[in-house]
């Protein structure tokens, strides 16, 4: 009777787990199952699985939707787990370990096992070989708690278990740390001026306050004549009224304009030899960089002019200077006057070629003057106080008639033959910004200006005070623009700067429609910052060359022809350690003058 109940028993738990495993094939909605044995072994005894099971009554019917083609294609007991998204994995992980857990009896668990291995071989063999496709239910802490309120103790795994489990997977909770405080550190270091302390920590004393100006830094000076006062000698008036007497002097040598021939490029080199500079010749003459040079046209003196950054203009009378060293008890700043004719940049400086004893100025504070060396005034000849003048050139050989460049675009005619300081005509052009103007030599009516990126041909016989076209637009520039000029003799070449490192030379013996491009040369313009832009200019004697500063080493001024083949370069040694950016050559006689951005004045001559 024993052994059949036994066997009834036996027969009676198959059927059961018969009846089950056709529910679970009946069940298509089920995503995945895992039948992972939590312990093994297999040494001549029975192995024991520890299954969990669940009721499929609380699962909704398009809970856990599979294609058909994947249940048809698994059909032999085989059940593939994909990758599902987070969102499903984690609802059929809490739905699947509720804290209503039944354990199974110890006699049945002999009998699944022998049932389940057949079932799911194959699967856990794939389970094994991919770990991705396997799904680990993450646990939540209410369950555990659950389950350790459970009676039912003959799970695998316990809930204190599974806590630690838990506890290992989660990541620990990064928090920034915050950086401890030095309480006896030295710190970071700060300028012993912003904290007022002297190098000693002695605090300094407290420095009293002054009245912020609203107004502007440089003002206007006030218009009308302003008397040429120097402002770097207070001393020594009969001294500055001989320096005036001299330049005046000089002045009134008439110069012969009879016309030129061209010297052969082997003579023009054999002086450029000749030219030396030595320390007598190198003289800081103004405040701040120079950005304008003028040689006075004198045959028997050397007089210099140079116009700086701070409005300032600076007059050097070489012979006179270089005298006064060779005496004892002198100065080294004799020979040398300094005036303030302006409030802001001097940028362009030209002497009168009708009169070389007056000097034109023009300034960005909107003011054109003129200095008079035998009055010892500086006259004003334009005003403007709404706009801010950037060139200028003579448009009659009498210097009656000027045309002046501003910085917004705009061109005004002066004559300064009727009263008044302001301009005959204000001339808006097609160019946004002006830079450089300046007047073809013979044929005066045409001018030259350069823009941003455009340089124009105007005639000044067909200006419209509403908007003037040019008649030529050289439009062969990629970047801006630092000068254009006509070659000084017949006007026949054109050369322009610009800050894509290349000097241009355009025939313009033709006014037409076209002006060609003759000559490209490579040339290094990026001046930077600090350093005033370079500006090619031609040789007044030998107009088939330009002089050009260079940022080379060692420093150098360099000549070009017009065919791109450099003719001689100027090295000074220890006497031309700076850049030259701005260059002038004296009309008639073989003498270079060159300024830098500290207010230098670099003189070589025969």
């Amino acid at each position: 009777m024993g052994s059949r109940s036994a066997s009834e028993e036996k027969a009676g738990s198959r059927q059961r787990l018969q009846v089950k495993v056709n529910e679970y094939k009946e069940n298509q909605n089920i995503t995945c199952v895992s039948l992972r044995p939590v312990q093994t072994t297999v040494l001549g005894k029975t192995p024991k699985v520890y299954l969990v099971p669940f009721s499929l009554s609380n699962y909704k019917s398009d809970q856990f939707k599979h294609p058909k083609s994947l249940l048809n294609k698994n059909s032999n007991n085989e059940f593939v787990c994909k990758k599902c998204k987070k969102t499903e994995i984690r609802k059929t992980c809490r739905r699947i370990l509720t804290p209503k857990m039944e354990a199974t009896s110890s006699k049945t668990e002999s009998t699944l096992q022998k049932s389940s291995l057949d079932v799911c071989t194959e699967s856990n063999k794939r389970q094994h070989k991919s770990t991705s496709d396997t799904v680990i239910p993450s646990v939540d802490m209410e369950s555990i708690q659950n389950l350790d309120s459970d009676e039912d103790t003959t799970l695998g795994l316990s809930a204190a278990r599974l806590r630690e489990m838990i506890k290992k997977r989660q990541p620990p909770e990064s928090k920034r740390k915050m950086p401890k405080k030095r309480e006896n550190g030295t710190g970071c270091r700060r300028s012993m001026r912003l904290l007022k302390v002297d190098p000693s920590g002695v605090s300094l004393p407290a420095t009293p306050t002054q009245p912020t100006l609203i107004a502007d830094e440089n003002p206007l000076l006030l218009p009308g004549p302003l008397e040429m006062t120097p402002e770097n000698r207070d001393d020594d008036n009969d001294l500055f009224k001989g320096f005036l007497q001299t330049w005046a002097e000089v002045s009134k040598t008439s110069i012969k304009n009879t016309e030129k021939e061209l010297s052969s490029i082997k003579n023009y080199k054999a002086n450029l030899n000749g030219m030396v500079i030595n320390e007598d010749t190198v003289h800081k003459v103004t405040k701040g960089p120079i950005l304008s040079v003028a040689l006075h046209p004198s045959e028997i003196r050397t007089l210099v002019a140079a116009g700086a950054k701070s409005g300032q203009v600076g007059l050097w009378d070489l012979q006179l200077h270089i005298s006064l060293l060779k005496q004892t008890h002198q100065s080294e700043e004799d020979g040398i006057y300094v005036f303030q004719p302006h409030s802001q940049p001097v940028s362009c400086l030209y002497f009168s070629p009708a009169n070389p004893a007056h000097i034109l100025s023009l300034s960005y504070d909107g003011t054109l003057r003129c200095g008079d060396f035998s009055r010892a005034i500086f006259e004003e000849v334009c005003r403007d106080e709404r706009s801010s003048f950037s060139s200028f050139d003579f448009l009659g050989e009498d210097a009656s008639t000027l045309i002046v460049g501003h910085w917004n675009g705009n061109i005004s005619l002066v004559d300064r033959r009727t009263p008044g300081t302001s301009y005959e005509m204000l001339i808006n052009s097609s160019l946004r910004k002006i830079r450089t103007v300046h007047v073809h030599p013979v044929h005066r009516q045409y001018f030259i200006t350069a823009g941003l990126r455009d340089t124009h041909i105007y005639d000044a016989r067909h200006l419209n005070p509403r908007g003037s076209q040019p008649l030529i637009s050289l439009t062969e520039h990629t970047k801006s623009i630092a000068s254009a000029y006509f070659s000084p003799l017949t006007g026949n070449r054109v050369v322009t700067t610009c800050a894509d490192c290349k000097l241009r030379i355009f025939d313009s013996s033709c006014i037409s429609s076209q002006i060609p491009l003759l000559t490209t040369i490579r040339h290094n313009t990026i001046t930077g910052r600090w350093l005033t832009r370079f500006q090619a200019v031609w040789d007044p004697k030998q107009e088939d060359c330009v002089i050009v500063g260079s940022m080379a080493h060692p420093r150098r001024v360099e000549i070009f022809h017009e065919t791109g083949k450099q003719v001689h370069s100027f090295f000074g040694g220890e006497c031309l350690v700076s850049v030259c950016s701005i260059n002038a050559m004296h009309p008639t006689r073989y003498i270079l003058a060159g300024g830098n951005s500290s207010g230098k004045i670099h003189v070589f001559m025969n």
